[in-house]
């Protein structure tokens, strides 16, 4: 069955509000996938380095879903702050990618990639994990209140070990 077929539109079941989707962070999912196999095949920072990110609108105006015009509507109906959270929050984990990317390209193949890995992979599942709240709560509520600041310390405590 086909991505498309397996999503529902709750617009169009019951008219309910447009609703987030969480078919975009499939795309930070699939970087930390990667960044988990690198300490068993280093070949796959090249696979890493290939790794783009998008924008939650981007995504889904290229997205072949039935839910992706509900999924950009429901972006576009976001207040500002809610959506510049959400924002924030996606540009850390594209930051980490980026940066636990350069990392393992500069390291020696003689050195042992997997402390690096680690602590990156548990970070990037973390901020998942908070974009998912957010997604999941419809950018409304504690879920959308994204300190900045706690998320760049996040990352700056990452990069600092």
């Amino acid at each position: 069955m086909s991505a498309a077929a397996t999503e529902t539109s709750l617009t169009a079941v019951g008219g309910a509000a447009p609703q987030l989707s969480t078919d975009y962070l499939n795309r930070h999912s699939e970087a930390l996938m990667l960044l988990e196999m690198v300490p068993i095949d280093r070949e796959i920072v090249g696979d890493l380095k290939a790794w783009r990110a998008v924008s939650y609108v981007e995504h889904f105006a290229a997205s072949p879903l039935r839910c992706a015009g509900e999924a950009m509507a429901a972006y576009h109906s976001l207040g500002r702050r809610e959506a510049e959270s959400f924002e924030t929050l996606c540009a850390a984990m594209e930051r980490l990618i980026y940066t636990v990317t350069a990392l393992l390209e500069e390291m020696p193949e003689e050195e042992d990639p997997a402390l690096i890995v680690d602590v990156a992979s548990l970070s990037l599942r973390r901020l998942i994990g908070r974009a998912n709240a957010f997604i999941n709560a419809n950018g409304r509520g504690e879920a959308a209140y994204i300190d900045p600041c706690a998320v760049q310390a996040d990352v700056d405590a990452l990069m600092a070990s």
